[in-house]
């Protein structure tokens, strides 16, 4: 069970990897699904990578959606200290979950800087993913259980 429970994080981060960060819903039916990875759009179908982005269709963006960067740098640093942390058994996991946490709020300022937009509305499912792998991460990491510092 003790093998299984340190593997629990590790799985954590990867599935971050694998779930859409931010949903875009047009009143067309179409959407974009935004990954850490880069982009999908589903009318038409397009895939997008995170440096295509940055490199080729930034100019005249609004400010707002470099959080999506951001948040990706802040990711990769979280998933860096949680690394380095497992191979010299000694991590601070406030560093590791308090990274995850900035990079959730960056997703749900994207977000909110989408939904302002009329006809669009985003869902900022990357947070609840952010703050859920930042939360077993620091458990895992401070063995402290589910109901907090009292729980028996």
């Amino acid at each position: 069970m003790a093998e299984r429970r340190s593997r629990l994080p590790a799985l954590a981060f990867v599935l971050a990897l694998a779930v859409p960060w931010s949903v875009q819903v047009f009143t067309g039916r179409d959407a974009t699904l935004l990954f850490a990875w880069g982009l999908v759009n589903t009318n038409p179908y397009t895939l997008v990578t995170l440096p295509e982005f940055l490199f080729v269709y930034t100019r005249g963006l609004p400010g707002f959606i470099l959080a999506w960067p951001l948040s990706v740098g802040l990711y990769a640093l979280a998933a860096g200290s949680a690394v380095v942390g497992w191979r010299v058994r000694r991590e601070d996991p406030r560093v590791t979950a308090g990274l995850l946490v900035c990079a959730a709020v960056l997703q749900a300022q994207l977000a909110w800087g989408f939904s302002v937009q009329p006809n669009r509305v985003a869902w900022p499912v990357g947070s609840v993913v952010l703050v859920a792998v930042a939360a077993v991460h620091y458990r895992a990491a401070t063995g402290r259980p589910r109901g907090g510092p009292g729980a028996d």
